[in-house]
């Protein structure tokens, strides 16, 4: 059984460590002291999410705007133009939502958007705004 570690436990690891256990210790003591929690669903998850995150990062996303002279944007990017960007490039579908957007993005130039993939995993995205 695959277990992560919630606290250090004596002998077996520290916290966030993922360890393979017999069913019965895991079972019987880890689980009810709240020691441990299963981790074969996390562990898909997390690296999954490691594997698109660094996928993410080694794009570069292009996306076009109608812009002013001075290359301010007439609107603003929003989420679901990132997200189509994004599939336009060869990467995968994120959920609009999952984007982090810490300033609207008004102007033309290099921009890094977050993208939340799994509660330990983020992705940075670089995202190129051309006037079209």
């Amino acid at each position: 059984m695959k277990v992560i570690l919630n606290q250090e436990v004596r002998g077996v690891g520290s916290p966030g460590d993922i360890i393979d256990v017999a069913d019965g210790y895991g079972r019987n003591y880890l689980l009810p002291r709240n020691l441990a929690r299963l981790a074969t669903p996390e562990i898909e998850d997390l690296e999954q999410a490691r594997t698109i995150a660094a996928h993410l990062e080694s794009l570069r996303v292009v996306i076009p705007a109608k812009a002013g002279a001075e290359g301010r944007l007439f609107g603003s990017v929003t989420t679901p133009q990132i997200v189509a960007a994004v599939e336009r490039t060869g990467g995968t579908g994120i959920d609009r939502r999952r984007i982090h957007l810490g300033a609207p993005i008004k102007q033309v130039g290099s921009h890094q958007v977050t993208v939340r993939l799994h509660p330990e995993v983020e992705a940075t995205v670089n995202l190129e705004v051309v006037p079209a």
